[in-house]
C-alpha cells in the first residue's frame, strides 16, 4: 500500500507539481512513451498527449516560466497539427516531421477539446484568440469516431459557454451528440457493447451538451451513463477500473492492466456533473478516482510518484508498470487538479 508519509505529502499538495511532465517536454512538444522517468525520445510526439497537456497546463495553479513555456509548446504543436481542412496530424517525430496522413481519430477530437478549453479559460487573451482559431479550423470536420465526437463535444461546450452565439460550435455540439447511440437495454445502459478506454469521456459530453442546449433528456442520459459507469468499475468501495481488453457483460472481477486513463477520464466527468449541480455524489466520485491514484486499488500500490508529478502508465496484478508516460502522468495531473478544486470550492 502507498506510505502513510507519502500519503500525507499528497493530501497536502493536492496538486500535483508539472515537474514530470516539463521533463517529459522540449521545445517541439512532449514525448509520448517513458523508460522509467527517461522520456523515449525516438518515439517522438502525438498531438493525442500535446492536446491532453495543454488542458492540464490551462488549468494548472502554476504561474511559473516553465508552465508558461508548456503551454505555448503546446498550443504551438496544436495549431501546427491542424490542417487548414480541419484534419489533424497525431505523429511528430523528434526531428520535426509529420509521420503520419491527416485524419479524424481521437487526436483530432481531443484537439478541439483542448482548443475550446484553452478558448474558453486561458488568462492571456492572445492565448484565447490563438485557440478559438485553430478551433473554428478542426470544428468543420465531423470524425466517425465515438470518442472523438465525444471530446469534441466537450470543447465546443466550452466555446458556447463563452460565446453562444457561436454557430460552429453549435453546430459541432449537436452533430456529436447524435454520434452517441442510445442504448435500448436497461441491462446495459452503455452505447457499446463492451466498456472500452477512456469510457468517462462519453457521459461528460452528453452532461456538457444537455447543460448547453437546455435538455434535460440528455442531462439525464449522461447522469444515467456515468452512474453505470461508476457501479460496474467499483469492487469494494474502490475504483476496479476497465482492463486494457475491454469488460463486457459477465465480465466480474478486477481486470489488468488498469489504465490511469480510465480513472482519470471518471474523474473529468464526474467533476462536470458536481460543477453543474448534480450533486455531492459526484464530488465524492472524484475522491474515489484519486483514491485510486493513492492505492485504493485493486493491487494496493499508488500509481503516482507525488514529488515531481509523475503517473505510472498501467496498474498490474502485482503492482505497476514503472514506467512514467505521458498518457499517465497526464491522467493524475488533471485528476489532482479536480482535488484542488474541490478543496477550493469548501474553503469558499
Amino acid at each position: 500500500m502507498i506510505a502513510l508519509d507519502e500519503r500525507r505529502l499528497v493530501e497536502q499538495t493536492t496538486e500535483l507539481p508539472l515537474t514530470h511532465l516539463a521533463s517529459m517536454s522540449d521545445h517541439l512538444g512532449l514525448f509520448e512513451h517513458a523508460d522509467h522517468s527517461t522520456p523515449r525520445r525516438e518515439h517522438g510526439y502525438c498531438l493525442d498527449d500535446v492536446a491532453r497537456g495543454l488542458m492540464v497546463v490551462v488549468g494548472s495553479k502554476d504561474d511559473s516560466a516553465t508552465a508558461a513555456d508548456l503551454l505555448e509548446t503546446y498550443l504551438r504543436f496544436s495549431e501546427a497539427a491542424i490542417a487548414f481542412n480541419g484534419r489533424a496530424h497525431n505523429r511528430l517525430s523528434r526531428m520535426g516531421a509529420w509521420t503520419d496522413e491527416q485524419g479524424l481519430g481521437d487526436w483530432w477530437g481531443r484537439a478541439i477539446r483542448a482548443l475550446g478549453v484553452t478558448a474558453a479559460s486561458a488568462v492571456d487573451p492572445s492565448v484565447r484568440q490563438r485557440a478559438r482559431v485553430a478551433f473554428e479550423r478542426a470544428a468543420r470536420q465531423r470524425s466517425p469516431h465515438l470518442r472523438a465526437m465525444a471530446s469534441a463535444v466537450i470543447g465546443a461546450a466550452s466555446v458556447l459557454a463563452i460565446d453562444p452565439r457561436s454557430e460552429t460550435a453549435r453546430r459541432l455540439l449537436i452533430d456529436g451528440v447524435a454520434a452517441i447511440p442510445e442504448s435500448e437495454d436497461a441491462t446495459w445502459p452503455w452505447p457499446e457493447p463492451r466498456l472500452r478506454y477512456g469510457n468517462g469521456t462519453i457521459p461528460h459530453a452528453l452532461l456538457v451538451a444537455g447543460a448547453a442546449l437546455g435538455d434535460r433528456r440528455l442531462t439525464e442520459r449522461g447522469l444515467a451513463a456515468l452512474s453505470f459507469l461508476v457501479l460496474v468499475q467499483t469492487r469494494r468501495g474502490h475504483l476496479s477500473v476497465t482492463g486494457a481488453l475491454g469488460r463486457g457483460r459477465g465480465d466480474d472481477g478486477p481486470q489488468f492492466d488498469q489504465q490511469p486513463i480510465e480513472a482519470g477520464d471518471i474523474a473529468d466527468a464526474a467533476a462536470c456533473a458536481h460543477r453543474l449541480g448534480h450533486g455531492e455524489r459526484w464530488a465524492d466520485t472524484v475522491r474515489m478516482a484519486w483514491a485510486w491514484f493513492l492505492g485504493d486499488n485493486d493491487a494496493g500500490v499508488a500509481m503516482i510518484d507525488p514529488a515531481v508529478g509523475a503517473g505510472f502508465d498501467g496498474l498490474q496484478p502485482a503492482g505497476r508498470n514503472r514506467n512514467r508516460g505521458a498518457e499517465s502522468t497526464l491522467a493524475a495531473l488533471s485528476t489532482s487538479q479536480h482535488m484542488r478544486s474541490l478543496t477550493d470550492h469548501r474553503t469558499l
